[in-house]
């Protein structure tokens, strides 16, 4: 089941109201997914995206497209909030992997919407 498919049916299957913002985010990352995954890709030193965990590399999607395509959220915020997330769901390396990764996007951010 795609992430929009398993969002609406969540949104369907209970009386629970989804944040729009994550209606957002779901939306942007999948609608700029192969872009994003080119950029972590190429960026990533030493690392490929298959060999990420998963939570790292879900996170850094989100963090990646709120740097580059949501003007709403100041990129420092969108950094700050991804290590947050892996401090909190992943290994005890990936909150520097992903401040790295992260803020070297930010850091190209110009030549990359270029």
């Amino acid at each position: 089941m795609s992430p929009v498919a398993a969002l609406r049916q969540r949104r369907e299957a209970v009386a629970q109201i989804v944040n729009p913002y994550t209606v957002t985010l779901v939306e942007g990352v999948l609608a700029q997914q192969e872009r994003l995954d080119e950029i972590l890709g190429t960026y990533a030193k030493g690392w490929t995206l298959d060999r990420m965990p998963s939570v790292d590399r879900s996170v850094l999607r989100i963090g990646a497209w709120e740097i580059l395509f949501n003007d709403e959220v100041p990129d420092g915020v969108a950094v700050a909030e991804a290590v947050a997330l892996v401090r909190d769901l992943s290994t005890d390396e990936s909150p520097e992997f992903v401040n790295g990764l992260l803020g070297r996007i930010q850091q190209l951010k110009p030549t990359l919407l270029a």
